[in-house]
């Protein structure tokens, strides 16, 4: 099943939890629900690198200028005022 968007998508890979954490499905049924997640879920993670690539944040420098720069997450946040 193609999804329109992440959040639709996100609702029927919750739907699937909900239904394989109640543990009363026979094992096909649990097996084809949990190859249907496992699709979704990389839809979503597609869809989540989409949105990383496109989000842009404003900085400020140390002399106090804002830059336009790509997000990432380095770990060297300290270098932000």
């Amino acid at each position: 099943m193609e999804y329109k968007d992440f959040e639709e998508a996100l609702q029927k890979l919750e739907e699937i939890v909900e239904k394989l954490e109640r543990g009363d499905l026979a094992l096909e049924n649990a097996l084809q629900l949990f190859e249907e997640g496992v699709k979704i879920s990389q839809f979503c993670n597609s869809k989540l690198e989409e949105a990383e690539k496109k989000v842009t944040i404003l900085l400020k420098d140390r002399s106090g200028d804002l830059k336009e720069q790509p997000f990432e997450l380095t770990g060297n946040e300290s270098d932000l005022e």
